[in-house]
This record gives C-alpha cells, structure tokens and sequence, in this order.
C-alpha cells in the first residue's frame, strides 16, 4: 500500500514535470506612445486615452515580452467605415499615422500572439482634436426664412464651427464685446445642437442704425493641443439679402450626343454677392466639366452625362437660391421585333385568312420625339382597313408600333420594314426588316443526339448545344434549370443566337441542368419552346495533403498518409508512391478506404528526397508530395533578455545573443550552430561555428555574447543550426545600438555585463568587495559545492555579481554594493504628500553549506547604508537562481545597497544578477527562467520515472 502510495506521488511529479517548457511563455503587451501626443490620460474610465492635433503625426508602439516572439497585429474600431490601415502598417510593432484625420481617431488595439495561452491584447483610445473655420448665416427666424426678408426688422445671426473637443463661441459687434445683457437690443442663444453640430445665434431685435456693423463670430477650443482661435467676419448692412439666381438657358435642354452644352446662371439679387455653384443629379459633375463663374460647359456630351443640373447660390444669408434644369441627350437603341399569330384563334401558326400582328420596339431619348414609318418590299406603305399601323400606349409599352395584317392572303407575303426616327434629326434611324411567307413558322428546339448528357473535363472548352429551327430565328436564352445560379459569365441568362452555348475552361461546379429557351424578340410572340441540357464535368482526385514537410532524424520511422477528398468519377482507379520518379510501391485503391499509406521503417540518408503519391482516377491524378528531411528547424532568438547590451569600452559594444532552439528532439542532435554577422550596409559577413556540447531540450536557453561591436553601428546576425544533415534553417534578427541606460529613467535594468558594472560603487567601509565573474572564466581552483555554473540566464559567458568567501575572509565579514543616485520627482510644487512607490528586484543565487546572509537596504538622502532594511534572507537556498522583488517607497534620492555577509565557512559563495527599478508597486513574482535549473528539473522528472519503474520491476 505505501509502494503505491508512494508511486502515485511519483507519477504526480512527473506529469507536473512534463511542463516544464524553459524559457517558453505567454505573450505579454503594452502600448507607448510617441509622435505629437497633445496628453496621455491613464486609465480613464479603465482605458488610455492619447489626445493628438489633426495633422500630425500618431505613432504606437507595442512592446512584447513571450517567447517565442509574439506576432503583432494592429486593428481599429469605433471609426470611419472606410478607414483602414495600409497593409505594411498593421503587422507592424509601431503603428504610424502621418497627417492624422478626424475619421481616423477611434480605439486602437495592439494583439500579441505566439501560440502560447491566450492572446495578449491592449488598447488604446486616439481622439482627434481640430477646429474648422466658423461659418455665419444670416435668417429672418431660427427656422427658414419667410419671402420678405426683414419681418419686424429683426434678424439672427447663426455661428457653427465643426470641432473636437466642444467649441466655445463668443461674439463681437466691430471691438465691442457681445454679452447677454450689454444690450438690450441684442440677445445671445445659449449654444445647441443641430444637424450642423454646436451653434450659437445672436439676435438682433427691431435693427438700429448701431446694429449695422460688422460681427465677429470667435470659435475657440482654450487653446488644447496648441489650436488656436478661429473667427470670421460677416457685415451686415441695410442692403443685406438673400440670393436669387437666374438660368440664361430653356428647360429641358434637348442635344445630340458629341455636341458642347453651355449652361448659364447668373445672380439677380444678394448681399454680399452669393457664390455660384452646380451640381448634377448624377452625384458628381463630368469629368470633362468646366466650370468658369456661373457658367458650366460640357464639352462633347455623352448620353451617360443626361439628367438634371442645378444652379446653387450661397451668401449665407436666408436659403441657398436654386434653379435647374434637364439634359436630355438625343439616342436610338435596342430595335426588336415579335410576330403575334391571330390572337383570336388558339394557333401558333400564320395561316391564310387570319390575321397576324407584326411589333416593332426601339428605346428612344426623348420618347416624344420618336416617329415610326413602315415599308413592304422597299415601298412606303400607309394605313388602311387590312394593314392597320397603331402606335401603342406609352405608359403600357413605350416606343412599340404595331402593323396589323387583317383576313392575311397570298400577296401580302413580303419584307416588311419597320423605320424608328427621331423628329430632331442628327441620329441615325433603326430599320427592322421582318419577313412574311409560306415558310414563316414558329419555332421548335431539341437537342442533338449524343449532346445530353454531356460529360467533359474540368478545364476544357464545351459547347452545349440546342438546334433550332422555325423562321425567323429567334435568339436563345440559357439559363440554370437545376438551381438558382448564375452562368458562367456571372449573369443570370446569355445570349446565342446559333442555339450554341460555348463553355470555356469549365469548372467542377459548373455540373448541372441548363435550359435553353426561345425568345419572344425577333420570332414569334408564342410560348417559349425550351428544352434541357445535361452537363457532367470530371475532375482528377483532390487530395491532402498537397504538400507537406516532414523533418527526421536517422533510424526513426516516417509515415506518410495521403487522403482523397472528393473525385468524379468517385470510383478511384489506382495509386502510385514515388521518390524522385523511382516508384515506390502501387496499386488498386481500397474501396473501401478513403486514403493510402507508405512507411519508411528506419530512415536512411536514401531516404531523404521528394515522396510523391499519385491517385488516378479516369479525369486524371491528384498528388500529394512529402519532403522528407533530416534538416533541423531554426533557432528562435530570445528577445526578452534583461540589459543585453554593455560597453566595455568607448567606441565599441558587446551584445548578449540569446536563444531556443524549435523542436530540438525532431531530427538529429545539433551539433554546432553557424554564426553570421554583418554591419548593416556592408555586404560582407563574418562566420564562425559555435559548437553545442550534449543535446539541447525544448526551451533551453543558449548564449553566446557579440563583441568589438562597434557604435553606433547596427548588426544583421544569422543563425544557423547544423546536424548530420547538414544546415537546418536559419533565423535572423538585427542588434541595435542604444545609449547607455539613465538611471533617472523609469526603468533601470543591470546584469553587469559591463565594466563599470552600471555605476554601481563599493562601499569602502565594508570589510570586503563584490566581485564581477563570469563562470566561462572561472578559476580552476574555485570552491566546489558553492557558487553558480552560469549567470541568471544560464549562460557561462554572462557575468554576475558574487561575494568569494574563501581564506582569508572569516565569519561576519560584509561586503556592501552600492547603487547610484535615483531622483524622485515630486508630483506638486509643495512637495510629496504620496511618496511614489518603485519596484525593486534583483536575482540571488545562494548555495553551499556555509551560507551567510544577503540583506537589500533603502538608502535615502541623509541616512547611512546599513539603515531602511527592506529585504533579507539566509542560509542555504540550493543550486539555483530565485527573484526577489520588493516595493519601495522612498520620499527623497535613494540608492539601493545590497549587503553580502560570509557564514562560517569556504561554501558559502553568494552571487545577484539582474537587478531592476521600475516605477510602481510590484506584482506577483514571475516564474524564474533559469535555464539551467529547469533543464535540471526535467532531468529529475526522468530519473522519478526510473526510479518508479525499478520499483514496480521489483514487486514481480
């Protein structure tokens, strides 16, 4: 029972040990801002509001933490319909507006994802500011003005300016301020709202000599974003008055089509003198359109320019003056004709003695103009008791005539013409010719034998076919008959006019029904004759995968599977497994089966190359190709590494590279990886092998540290994996330059990477010094059983701080670490009244029998380093780097002081890395990211499964 007890426990642990994932994690997001932000509210009402100037430039940029790299993605909402991003902008981790509109402000969303948990999102809101130009207007009454302008002689002055935020408006008769209650004659509107947006209205009761003067109308925001006032100037005078126009051209204006059209507007009345302007009912004028004063020309007039075209006056004073008037463009088209056998006998036939009915139609522009004239054989022909020409009711069939043929005999047969004219002349005439005989007869469709069904491959040219016959030919109308479709050229019915419908290119889903159909224009008006078209369309397997890439290492087993989807015909014939045009294995497809497979037992170097599988049916073969590789997927760069850059030097700079490598176990050990490095600009690269010594886990973190970097110059480093192989892929990323950390900035950041560890200083009262190490360089004689392998990455090339406690250091000896100087800036002039919280946080690494103590103190303005203990532990941590992290709340300068003290023996070697200050509280603690240790843990998680195992073995 305790066994298994005891092996439950085990098995516990190793599944929570199978988690462990290295430096993996989930993204994280925030958005900064720069560009010309006017100010940044925090957390109103639970979102970040950026206020920015229309014009300038808004730029957002999205900082990501997670491994692997999050993708970024930027979207918006609560704006113009219409707006959208340029594409090159929306992956992007900084978002760029240049020239920001109104339309464009809204709520930003900044979206970081890489596959881990759940995407990370944030946003922030962007309102635009601006302030347009006030506008005045002039009215008799708030509402439209009356006929007589002046109606009690008062008048309202009405001020609307468009802007963001609210406008505040204030009026002014020549210098003389306008306030309710300075006059009586004067009355000031509190400003509302109208479809216009925010207005005020100055009323001008029973005008007064005095009230004759000229008004300012002041628009003002209080000078946000830098905005300055806007005003304008209306003079009012005892001749001011609304517009009136008049058109110097008839109504409707009737044209041929290529003739120029001059329209002329002229102002009879208006105070100050209105402004012209012309508008189409064809939502914009031509684009050939000149517009010079009021007149507007058309150059060369086409029937698409027709409609109505409006004169608009506007001086702001009462109601826009308006008049129009009508183009109508001269045109003839679509002539048509339909016999109609005796309408009184049930008859699709022209018989002897009966009559017949003969209809002409055209469309014509304008419809009053039209005269239609009929002909027999060449000769005019008129109205008589037999041949009755009617032209019939617009309203029921505009543009038709009609030629009726009473008690039809022999001599009637003939060519009769039908002539459609327009009384303006200028447009050519449509002449229809339509032939009576003993051979007219009505028409008859069916289709040719072997033409249904028709059975055709995807991608050929067919041609569904339906004879017709009858005199005249009507045209033919197909169409879908098994569903509501449309046809191959995207409309609903085409047009033959041999009874031929020609397919070309034809598609799977082009299968179906397809009805073929008479027209009643140009034959006879009857019902229509149809008939039916069957279309069968093959088409070769479609299968998956198309292509697929699969990655192993030597000696390991490959299965590739390669399913059908759907075919037609859905009896698949045969398959085939290829490796470059060697065939591998074939045969007949299982019936029964959907798909086939092909393994490959132990993977060899022959092995490697282009798999393909053939599936075949008779339309032909659908494929599907496997690339079967042994090269390794390429490294993903770490990008969150604490402080990655340092100075050792003043014209160069050394960078800490970090990274993981994806899927690690997925083909051969890594060997080695291939380093590239080049200045951006250059052309040439420098390389170099970094060798891997063991086999790398799944989220391990490597380093390697850049050097002779030279300022401020950037870097395009390529990394390259390399196994038995040979090159897996590489993965790049470029290294920048940046300043040397401020530490007035809101966040400092030191892993003593660089010499002048980051204005850290010593304390000389102590009893002894930290020292700056890296365990690449480490003694050969150091102290076993205390100390870390690596720095807090994990990394033997990183350097960290550490206290060496050996001879002739005794028990109780302290070594002090001392910060620079961080300013606290008050938040009022009178001083602080809240002292700012900050967080600070540093990695320990305390290990060994002998270990003393580690202490953090605060040391403000004024007190002694061994003062405002904030944090201290002792004793033996284990074989591991941990965070500490603990809220300070300093009311003056401060420094940071970090205090080693030596235990009772040689193992007790204390060593920090990664120190930082950031602005306020600190939050939960993240999960250490130690590399080495959660290698380790994975290595202990195997050896429980062992040990489990061996117990299990030993109760048989």
């Amino acid at each position: 029972m305790d066994l298994t007890i005891c092996v439950l426990g085990l098995l516990a642990l190793i599944v929570d040990g199978i988690r462990c994932q290295g430096v993996y994690a989930p993204p994280t997001v925030r958005i900064i801002h720069s560009g010309h932000a006017c100010n940044v509210e925090e957390e109103r009402h639970t979102e970040r509001v950026y206020t920015i100037r229309e014009g300038e430039t808004l730029e957002l940029t999205c900082l990501v933490t997670g491994h692997p790299r999050p993708q970024i993605r930027w979207t918006k909402t609560a704006g113009s319909v219409s707006d959208r991003f340029q594409d090159s902008s929306v992956f992007n981790e900084t978002l760029h507006i240049a020239k920001i509109q109104r339309t464009q402000g809204g709520r930003y969303y900044c979206k970081a994802e890489n596959g881990l948990g759940s995407p990370a999102i944030k946003s922030i809101r962007v309102d635009v500011y601006y302030l347009d130009d006030p506008v005045v207007t002039v009215h008799q009454s708030i509402g439209e003005a009356k006929e007589q302008f002046y109606y009690e002689r008062t008048v309202f002055l009405r001020c609307v300016a468009n802007s963001n935020p609210p406008v505040r408006y204030s009026w002014h008769r020549g210098r003389e301020v306008l306030t309710q209650g300075s006059d009586k004659g004067v009355e000031i509107y509190e400003p509302f709202f109208t479809q216009q947006g925010e207005t005020k209205i100055l009323k001008l009761k029973n005008l007064r000599p005095q009230d004759y003067a000229n008004y300012s109308c002041i628009a003002s925001v209080r000078n946000v974003c830098g905005i300055p006032d806007r005003s304008v100037i209306f003079r009012l005078t005892n001749k001011t008055a609304s517009p009136s126009i008049k058109l110097l051209v008839e109504d409707p204006i009737v044209v041929n089509p290529g003739q120029t059209v001059s329209l002329v507007c002229i102002t009879t009345g208006g105070e100050p003198p209105p402004m012209l302007t012309w508008v189409s009912s064809n939502d914009s004028l031509p684009q050939r359109s000149v517009m010079k004063g009021g007149t507007l020309t058309l150059p060369a007039i086409t029937s698409d320019e027709a409609g109505v075209y409006s004169c608009v006056a506007s001086n702001n004073v009462g109601n826009p003056a308006k008049k129009s008037t009508t183009i109508v463009v001269r045109a003839l088209k679509k002539g048509r004709f339909w016999i109609t056998p005796d309408p009184y006998h049930n008859d699709d036939h022209i018989q002897i003695g009966r009559e017949v009915k003969i209809s002409c139609q055209v469309e014509a522009t304008p419809p009053e103009e039209l005269t239609f004239s009929w002909l027999k054989n060449g000769r005019a022909l008129r109205s008589s008791e037999r041949m009755v020409i009617t032209q019939t009711d617009p309203d029921i069939s505009p543009g038709t005539t009609n030629l009726d043929i009473i008690d039809l005999k022999f001599t009637d047969f003939g060519t009769y013409t039908c002539v459609a004219a327009l009384k303006g002349g200028g447009i050519p005439e449509i002449s229809i010719d339509v032939n009576i005989s003993s051979t007219t007869v009505p028409p008859n469709l069916t289709v040719p034998r072997g033409k249904s069904p028709l059975v055709a491959r995807e991608g050929d040219t067919v041609e569904l076919e339906c004879l017709v016959s009858g005199k005249p030919k009507p045209i033919i109308l197909w169409s879908r008959a098994d569903k509501e479709a449309p046809m191959p050229d995207g409309s609903m019915q085409m047009e033959s006019y041999d009874g031929v419908l020609r397919i070309v290119n034809v598609s799977r889903e082009m299968t179906g029904s397809y009805r073929c159909q008479t027209s009643q224009y140009n034959g006879f008006n009857v019902k229509p004759r149809e008939a039916i078209v069957e279309l069968i369309v093959q088409y070769p397997p479609t299968v998956e995968p198309v292509f697929m890439e699969m990655r192993q290492g030597l000696g390991r087993p490959v299965v590739m599977t390669c399913r059908v989807l759907r075919a037609h015909p859905s009896r698949v014939l045969r398959f085939e497994w290829l490796l470059s045009n060697r065939l591998l294995h074939a045969g007949a497809f299982d019936a029964q089966r959907d798909e086939t497979e092909y393994t490959i037992r132990s993977l060899n170097r022959d092995g490697w190359g282009e798999y393909t599988c053939n599936v075949i049916n008779e339309a032909g073969a659908g494929k599907c190709t496997f690339q079967v590789t042994g090269k390794a997927y390429p490294p993903e760069f770490y990008y969150d590494t604490y402080n990655p850059l340092w100075q050792n030097r003043p014209r160069v700079y050394g960078f800490k590279l970090q990274w993981t490598q994806m899927n690690p176990n997925a083909v051969d050990r890594i060997v080695a990886y291939r380093l590239g490095i080049r200045q951006m600009g250059l052309q040439r690269w420098w390389e170099q092998e970094i060798p891997v010594d063991g086999t790398i886990n799944k989220g391990e973190l490597m380093t390697h540290n850049l050097t002779e970097l030279i300022k401020p110059e950037s870097y395009e480093v390529r990394l390259t994996p390399i196994t038995r192989f040979g090159e897996g892929d590489s993965a790049i990323r470029i290294v920048t330059y940046s300043a040397p950390i401020n530490p007035h900035l809101r966040e400092f950041h030191c892993s003593f990477e660089e010499e002048p560890i980051c204005m850290f200083t010593q304390d000389k009262n102590d009893d002894f010094d930290w020292t700056r190490h890296s365990a690449a360089t480490r003694d050969t004689k150091y102290t076993p059983n205390t100390g870390p392998s690596g720095d807090r990455s994990g990394s033997r090339q990183g350097f960290y701080m550490y206290i060496e406690t050996s001879r002739p250091r005794k028990e109780g000896d302290q070594a002090r670490l001392i910060s620079p100087f961080f300013n606290v800036a008050p938040k009022n002039p009178y001083g602080i009244t809240n002292p700012p919280a900050y967080c600070f946080g540093f990695f320990y690494h305390m290990y060994g029998k002998h270990i003393g103590t580690l202490n953090a103190f605060l040391k403000q303005k004024g007190q002694t380093a061994s003062e405002g203990l904030v944090w201290s532990l002792s004793g033996n941590q284990g074989d591991r780097w941990k965070q500490a992290k603990v809220s300070i709340h300093p009311t003056s300068s401060f420094q940071v002081v970090l205090q080693g003290i030596r235990g009772p023996g040689i193992e007790g070697d204390i060593a920090i890395d990664d120190i930082t200050l950031e602005e306020g509280e600190c939050r939960d603690p993240p999960p250490n990211l130690s590399a080495k240790a959660l290698s380790t843990s994975c290595h202990i998680w195997l050896l429980c499964v062992t040990l489990v195992l061996t117990l299990l073995e030993g109760q048989r």
